[in-house]
Formats: structure tokens, C-alpha cells, sequence
């Protein structure tokens, strides 16, 4: 992929590059220490893939991606702060990464760059980033947003879902933040190889089980790691001993 990196930071700029030189198939075809810079270069060397620093002298990261003409480029923006997190995912973000940038993060950003073109070679459309048709499996991150507090987090870490009415409480490490989404609309989005529908009000990370016990009318009773203990309805029963058997 061509890829321009854009950060006002040299240092930063190089370091980038550096780490870029782990991933054969990331082209890095220019730099650009801000948004004057960069639109040109944009316009004439039409890159694949942004690495975007957010706060840069005149035009933001953000306000640049808003002046460009044409087809935008995939985006993944770096940057020192967290708080961007939300209107980062506004923009269709790839990822969003924090400076320093981490190897083994910026491998992740790079497998689901990767894992977008497959989709795109095997069915020959590319499904838009962000959009609700996309299944979300554990490696992906979303934002979560409960009143005052947001979240950037990785799917793999949320242990379960539980249906409260209109909203859906999501369970991961000591935070239970509510989101406004029915649980149905959730169940559609997720992977189902790594979440599961134990029963009419939870969605189970299968990765976070524990210990499977017999339960009521030929249901189930899962605890996962934390101590949650989660019936699975005899209907759904069938469906993970289907699932999970040899």
C-alpha cells in the first residue's frame, strides 16, 4: 500500500518509518509535516494509506481529511492523545494509534488493513469502514461512550453483553459502561465463532469461559473468568454443544 506519513514531528516521523520497515507490503512513498504539505502530495501521489498525526500547526488531521478532493485515502491517525478517540471513529478511522507508537500495535492496524483487502479481493466491493454491515471479531476496537466516560476498546477484552431494555451493559475488566443499542442489533455485528447468544438478555465472549456445568431443562450454566455466571436456555444449549463439539 502507498502510505504517506504526516506528523509535524520529525522524530516522530522517523520513528514511524522505522517501524513501517516490519511490514514489506506498507510502501511509504512521503512525509509531510502538516497539512500544507500534505494536500499536494495527496493529490499527486494518490496514496493507499494515511498515517495522520491530529494536532499539527494550521489544519488538524481532521480538518485535512475534510480538504481533501476526490476519493480520501485509508486513515489511520497517531497521535499523543486519547480524547480525539471519538471523533477519530466519526472519520471512519482504520485505527488510532498512541504515540509512542507500539510494534505490536501498529502490527494490528497493519493485519486489519490486510484483513480489509481480503475482503475486498474475495467479493470484489469494499465494505465501508465503520458501517454496520462490518462483523466485528475480537481484534477489532470500538468506542464506547457511557454518559461523561469513553472507552477505546478491544472487543476480545468485553466478557459479556447484557440486554437492559433499549440499552446494552457491556462487562470488561472492573467497568460496566450502557450503550444505546438493543442486544439484537449487537448479536448481528459480533463474530459469532467468538460471541455467543446464551439467551434472550446475554451475548457470552467464548474465550472468557471458565467452567460449564448441567443445568435446569437441559440448559447450561457457563461461569466466566471474573465469576459471572450465565445461564445458556436449552434452545441455545444445543446450538453451543453444535458449535463447540469435536
Amino acid at each position: 500500500m502507498k502510505t504517506l506519513i504526516i506528523d509535524d514531528e520529525r522524530l516522530a516521523r522517523n520513528e514511524l518509518r522505522r517501524l513501517l520497515d516490519n511490514f514489506p507490503k506498507i510502501q511509504v512513498i512521503g512525509e509531510a509535516a502538516d497539512a500544507n504539505e500534505a494536500l499536494p502530495m495527496i493529490e499527486e501521489l494518490e496514496p493507499d494509506l494515511l498515517f495522520l498525526d491530529i494536532q499539527m500547526p494550521g489544519k488538524n488531521g481532521f480538518e485535512l481529511l475534510q480538504s481533501i478532493e476526490g476519493k480520501t485515502p485509508e486513515v489511520i491517525f497517531t497521535t499523543a492523545y486519547d480524547e480525539y478517540a471519538i471523533k477519530a471513529f466519526e472519520f471512519n478511522a482504520l485505527d488510532y494509534l498512541l504515540k509512542p507508537v507500539e510494534l505490536a500495535r501498529l502490527s494490528d492496524a497493519i493485519n486489519r488493513i490486510e484483513e480489509e483487502q481480503h475482503t475486498t479481493d474475495s467479493t470484489g466491493t469494499t465494505p465501508a469502514t465503520g458501517s454496520p454491515s462490518k462483523v466485528l471479531g475480537e481484534n477489532d476496537q470500538v468506542f464506547v461512550k457511557d454518559g461523561e466516560k469513553c472507552w477505546f476498546v478491544k472487543l476480545g477484552k468485553v466478557r459479556l453483553f447484557e440486554s437492559m431494555g433499549n440499552y446494552v451493559r457491556l462487562y470488561f475488566d472492573d467497568q460496566k459502561p450502557l450503550v444505546l443499542k438493543s442486544l439484537n442489533a449487537l448479536e448481528d455485528r459480533l463474530n459469532p465463532s467468538t460471541f455467543f447468544r446464551a439467551n434472550r438478555k446475554h451475548i457470552i465472549n467464548l474465550q472468557w469461559i471458565e467452567k460449564i456445568e448441567p443445568w435446569f431443562s437441559g440448559g447450561l450454566l457457563v461461569t466466566l473468568r471474573g465469576g459471572d455466571k450465565i445461564e445458556i436456555s436449552r434452545r441455545q444449549a444445543i446450538r453451543f454443544k453444535d458449535l463447540l463439539s469435536l
